[in-house]
């Protein structure tokens, strides 16, 4: 890799976590009032809009590195706009815990580098599989946005209109994927998946 190249991916690597995002499109949630919180809602909803948050950290390094290593320009800019659309689902979940008074994961850097390596990893084995690897990534996450807006509290319309159009955006992002020829992965590979994401799901809940 030459070293320009090289400047460019580390300053990805470091804005992701350590810059504030914005956002092309308008927040989801702008104009709706916030509503009025327990503290255990509160920090419930904030735990909820952390493991968001980490997984949009998940997906900007997985994309980054499937794009190192994809072969296909295509496939690479497929890649390219999915992390652009995910940048402003940064921006979004940390403003949204910012108004929640609280803070994104402290895992976020090792979460970084797992998802870095596998999304090289995922690269190397091909644009089918790279495919696969997205549209799969995507369907879970989309499930997983899914399963939060019925663990929110029912006068939280802010966290859900944030949480709904993340939901219409990863979905996009799966068919793309699809469209583009995507590999279809074993129930073992699925499983394991699903796995790893309940672990970084339940640790940046809480931390």
């Amino acid at each position: 890799m030459r070293i320009d190249s090289l400047i460019i991916e580390a300053d990805k690597v470091l804005r992701t976590l350590f810059a504030s995002q914005s956002s092309v499109r308008p927040h989801p949630d702008v104009g709706i009032p916030e509503a009025e919180l327990s503290e255990a809602d509160r920090r419930h909803v904030a735990g909820l809009m952390r493991v968001n948050h980490s997984g949009e950290v998940c997906a900007q390094a997985l994309y980054q590195g499937q794009a190192l290593t994809s072969r296909d320009p295509a496939v690479r800019e497929a890649l390219r706009e999915a992390a652009h659309e995910e940048i402003e689902h940064l921006a979004w979940t940390e403003q949204r815990l910012r108004e929640l008074d609280s803070h994104t994961s402290w895992l976020n850097p090792l979460w970084y580098v797992g998802s870095l390596t596998l999304g090289v990893v995922a690269g190397k084995l091909g644009d089918r599989w790279n495919l696969g690897f997205l549209a799969e990534t995507e369907k879970q996450v989309t499930a997983h946005l899914e399963s939060h807006l019925d663990r929110l509290p029912a006068a939280d319309e802010k966290s859900a209109a944030i949480i709904r159009q993340m939901a219409i955006d990863e979905t996009s992002h799966a068919h793309t994927a699809e469209a583009l020829g995507a590999a279809q992965f074993p129930p073992l590979v699925k499983t394991l998946m699903q796995q790893t994401s309940k672990l970084l799901t339940g640790l940046s809940y809480r931390i």
